[in-house]
């Protein structure tokens, strides 16, 4: 059996994308599971689109057709006011013809973010990504305490999915604990669409 997660993303200054890496790298850890990696432009403020079809550089604009084939989704965001950035939730709110046909309906979904000060809404930020998720019937999958970064981490990680403290200038690496709860996110959510598959 072989299956992709896509690994959606928004990323303004690198924090979030190196984060979908690492959800990339435990998703591989996963035999018979590869990564999908996709981004979403940036939203316009003028009334015509005016990004390229192709962006400069880094992974493909994800289309419909990335979230009709995958197995299972991770999404990841930076924090915007406590909910995730226009540019992601743009995305879905586009996806009603989907929402119509039950195509993501059973599938596995986890959710990921980054936050430029500790109690700059990480958890909301999570949760905020979650409804559109659970309105497509996806299965949200999360870090239990098994995991014992989230005890240990002095910096981000939540049980509703990983995230990085990037500080006030956007400039922190995101640390090996939070790499760690990055990988561990992207294995879990593997893990279910594997064995949902094998049913």
């Amino acid at each position: 059996m072989s299956a992709d997660l896509l690994v959606l993303y928004y990323s303004r200054h690198g924090a979030t994308a190196e984060m979908a890496r690492q959800v990339c790298r435990g998703v591989e850890s996963v035999n018979g599971v590869g990564a999908r990696l996709r981004t979403v432009p940036a939203v316009s403020a003028v009334s015509e689109a005016v990004e390229d079809a192709i962006p400069a550089a880094g992974p493909p604009y994800a289309t419909h057709a990335d979230l009709r084939e995958c197995a299972g989704l991770v999404v990841g965001s930076p924090t915007r006011f406590g909910n995730m950035a226009a540019s992601l939730k743009y995305f879905f709110d586009g996806t009603g013809d989907l929402w119509l046909s039950g195509v993501l309906a059973g599938k596995p979904a986890g959710v990921f973010t980054s936050t430029s000060s500790l109690h700059g809404g990480q958890e909301s930020t999570l949760l905020s990504m979650m409804l559109p998720l659970l309105h497509h019937g996806m299965l949200m999958v999360g870090l239990p305490y098994t995991e014992r970064e989230l005890m240990e981490t002095a910096a981000g990680g939540t049980p509703y999915g990983p995230s990085h403290l990037s500080g006030p200038n956007s400039d922190k690496a995101v640390s090996e604990t939070e790499r760690r709860l990055c990988q561990a996110l992207g294995a879990r959510v593997a893990d279910v669409a594997r064995r949902l598959q094998a049913k």
